[in-house]
This record gives structure tokens, sequence and C-alpha cells, in this order.
């Protein structure tokens, strides 16, 4: 398995998910790299600090995202929904490789498709809301009937999406060492997760 963390500079979050990774699954292949890297710059300190404070270290330096990176994994981990969005949008025949991290690790399938079923029935309700507006309606009135005619349908989705996990690692840039140790400990909490989820479906 060939696993790719993705941040966004190559030089906190995904050099630390890609240690973290390593010391936990030795069979997995694994690298990182960012959407907006500089080539070989190194890590921060507060990085190799943090590491250092369980065992690890991250001796590369930093990387971009690329199309050879990309085509190489199997499946490409983000650490938030932006930077999965902006891979999807700039390299859309290979987004079927895309999720966050915490996405791929903590929602199951189950969760995901009741959602995008809540989604197709609010579409296919809307179409039909529309078709049966009244003609003179002006743009706010037919944005009001819209919403009390869909107000079930949007209830639905809301507490579908209250269910989900916060599906971003939170980016400790600029910030303090304690920031630092929040970052890799939800990272190590997650991939200890993610580790055990590859176990299960290669078995």
């Amino acid at each position: 398995m060939n696993v790719l963390f993705i941040c966004t500079g190559n030089t906190c979050r995904s050099p630390m998910a890609e240690a973290i990774m390593k010391s936990k699954d030795e069979e997995a292949s694994v690298k990182s790299a960012g959407i907006f890297a500089g080539l070989n710059q190194p890590v921060g300190a507060n990085t190799h600090e943090v590491l250092a404070e369980i065992g690890l270290s991250f001796d590369n330096t930093s990387t971009p995202v690329t199309q050879e990176l990309l085509e190489w994994s199997d499946i490409v981990l983000c650490m938030t929904e932006s930077h999965k969005q902006t891979l999807a949008l700039q390299y859309p025949d290979l987004q079927h490789k895309f999720f966050t991290l915490k996405e791929y690790v903590l929602i199951d399938e189950d969760q995901w498709r009741h959602l995008t079923d809540l989604y197709a029935q609010f579409e296919e309700k809307r179409a039909w809301v529309l078709s049966q507006a009244d003609e003179n309606l002006n743009e706010v009135e037919l944005e009001q009937f819209l919403l009390k005619e869909l107000d079930e349908e949007i209830k639905a989705i809301q507490q579908a999406e209250q269910e989900l996990p916060n599906l971003n690692i939170i980016d400790p840039y600029g910030q303090s060492v304690q920031v630092y140790r929040e970052t890799r400990d939800e990272l190590e909490k997650t991939i200890e997760g993610l580790v055990d989820k590859l176990k299960y479906e290669k078995e």
C-alpha cells in the first residue's frame, strides 16, 4: 500500500503523519507532500521537537505535490477538506484516491451513503417544487417558498452532517510547541485507526 499524506507546506502536519505512519506500519510505503510546498525546505523546529518527544524523526525536506507522486500512491490522505478539494480541481482524473485522513478513518460507508441519499432526495424534491412554483414569484419569494417546502429535507441533511466528525487536522504552523503537540497527538490517534483499517481491509 502506497500512502501519500498531503498538507499545505509539507513542513508540519504531513511530515509528522509520515513519520508516525512509518513507525506504526512497516509494510506500507509512505510519503508526504504539500500543495504549496517549496522544494527541499527543512521542516519546522517545532515539528522536529514534538516528534523527538515520542522517539521519532523526519529527515527529509519538503516536497511539492506532483502528478508522479499522485500516480504512485494508492491513497492520498489530506489534512483538510480544502486540501482535498484543491487536489480534486487540479487532478480530476485521480480524485477517486483523495480523502481527508479523518474522513477515511472515522466515517463508515453507511454514513456517507445516508448523506448522499439525503442530498439526492433533496435535489429531486427541489426540482419538483420549482416545477410547481408560481411563475410570478420574484427571487426572494421563490427562495422563501423553497425553504418552506424543503424544510424537512434541509433539517434531515443538517442532522446527518452534525453527526459527522470534524474532518480537519488543526494547522500548528506559527503557533506554540503545545499546539504542535496537540496536532501530533491527534495525528497519532487517527493514524492508529488508519493502520487498523488497512490491516482489516487486507485480511
